[in-house]
């Protein structure tokens, strides 16, 4: 899905940004953005910080904007030895959602300065009143080139595609296009989605996205088809299992099958390995659909390090022993939002290093590890082929249905409620965990894109 870049930036940062260039005086004014860069199957621009260009050392007017090449010299510096994008954001009070023939005058000249001193891409955007960005890139030739998406990941998902006008939208605050309708569609139809683990909720979910049409559906899971997963992985058959078919191979035909070649991009890594990172990373969007600490770890920090939000999704049945035997203790799907710079599904306690160490010494003992897996359902009493398609379509569903809710905004309370939902089946009960309520820790991945060694994990890094 090589469709041009996209510049990623965080609710936080987008923030910020929008209180500085709009500061009430309805004048023009101007910020820069420090990029690092993920050049995957297309180029992603990763917002790290922004330096505010102070309002007093520019010339402002309602259309004209000059300030001095004192700020370049910051960014560059900031640059260089990163080898970052320079991004130059300045604000249209207007509402003209563009360029002017006087900010392509300006690029021609400041492009060039960028270039002179840090040879990679670089480029411009405008902000309106609204929040809604338009920003293009420049490389060595000077040719502008449209930046195909702006998304602003926060509680809520936004996504300002070039070139698109006349939605239909939910209400003047989101500008989205109104959810399932056609216009939720043809949106969808940009995006790139990553599924990490294509087995029980995977296939499910990768179902659901295959429905919804996005664009390119990125699959990612080492693991082969067996008999004893045929009750609950949808499109896989006797014959897969026979054959032993990689499942990401499997659910990739099935998807040539509805959508046709070249939707389905199949990796049959572990996410665990740099090939597996590096593919999720040029996703828009993550869902985690795995049974392993570590692998929740790991989607953990590639939402992180490269500004992508994550949707995790599990399922459990524990069980407990009364005088009469084994009886189910409860009937659990869990799902949480992840923002980057929010909380993480470690701050959350969905993983810590305690855990961690105790499943890699599990995983140490290949029988112990296999047993661990075999009741990685139903906790307490072994079953092969655990009979959960019901549960988990339902928490793989409502795993979607989160994302739909924070790119296509349909609650009536805000999405900031719901960074956590459990469904508790036996109470006939949900829970919900608001953003604030989790603790937050500062984050150093945070937008630092494919630095080495990746992700911060010396068995990832690159060769010299």
């Amino acid at each position: 899905m090589k469709t041009g870049a996209t510049l990623v930036m965080t609710e936080a940062l987008h923030s910020v940004l929008r209180e500085h260039l709009f500061p009430g005086d309805g004048l023009e004014a101007a910020a820069i953005l420090i990029c690092t860069r993920h050049e995957g199957e297309r180029t992603k621009l990763l917002a790290k910080s922004v330096i505010p260009v102070p309002h007093g050392a520019c010339v402002r007017e309602k259309d004209f904007l000059n300030w001095p090449g004192e700020y370049l010299e910051l960014a560059i510096a900031q640059s260089e030895e990163t080898q970052s994008s320079i991004m130059l954001v300045h604000s249209h009070p207007g509402g003209f959602l563009g360029f002017s023939e006087l900010d392509d005058e300006s690029d021609q000249i400041t492009m060039r300065s960028l270039y002179a001193g840090v040879e990679v891409i670089h480029g411009s955007g405008v902000m309106i009143p609204d929040g809604r960005v338009v920003a293009r890139t420049y490389d060595d030739s000077q040719r502008p080139t449209n930046v195909r998406l702006v998304s602003v990941i926060g509680d809520d998902i936004r996504l300002y595609f070039d070139g698109v006008e006349g939605h239909a939208v939910l209400d003047d605050r989101s500008g989205a296009p109104m959810a399932f309708t056609s216009e939720m569609t043809q949106a969808l139809a940009k995006l790139s989605v990553a599924v990490i683990g294509v087995s029980g909720t995977g296939s499910v979910v990768a179902e659901q996205v295959t429905r919804l049409g996005f664009g390119e559906i990125i699959l990612i899971d080492h693991d082969r088809v067996e008999e004893r997963n045929l009750n609950r992985i949808l499109n896989s058959t006797l014959e897969d299992a026979a054959s032993s078919v990689f499942k990401v191979e499997m659910f990739a035909s099935s998807i040539e099958r509805v959508r046709g070649k070249g939707v389905a991009r199949p990796i049959a890594k572990s996410i665990g390995t740099r090939e597996a990172v590096l593919a999720a990373a040029d996703a828009d969007i993550l869902f985690c659909c795995v049974d392993t600490r570590y692998a929740r770890m790991i989607a953990d920090r590639i939402a992180s390090r490269f500004l992508i939000p994550l949707l995790d999704v599990g399922v459990l049945i524990p069980t407990m022993k009364d005088e009469l035997g084994v009886m189910i203790a409860g009937v659990y799907g869990r799902i949480d939002y992840v923002q980057p710079g929010g909380s993480s599904l470690s701050d959350r306690e969905v993983y810590t290093g305690e855990s961690l160490r105790a499943e890699s010494l599990l995983a140490a003992n290949p029988d112990a590890y296999q047993q661990q897996l075999q009741h990685g359902y139903i906790r307490g009493f072994h079953e092969e082929a655990p009979a959960v398609i019901s549960l988990n379509m339902l928490a793989a569903s409502s795993c979607v249905m989160e994302f739909l809710a924070r790119a296509f905004p349909m609650r009536e309370e805000p999405n900031c409620n719901y960074a956590r939902t459990l469904i508790k089946f036996r109470e006939a009960e949900q829970e919900f965990t608001a953003e604030n309520d989790f603790p937050k820790t500062s984050d150093p991945g945070l937008a630092l894109g494919a630095a080495e060694p990746l992700l911060g994990i010396a068995d990832l890094a690159g060769g010299v």
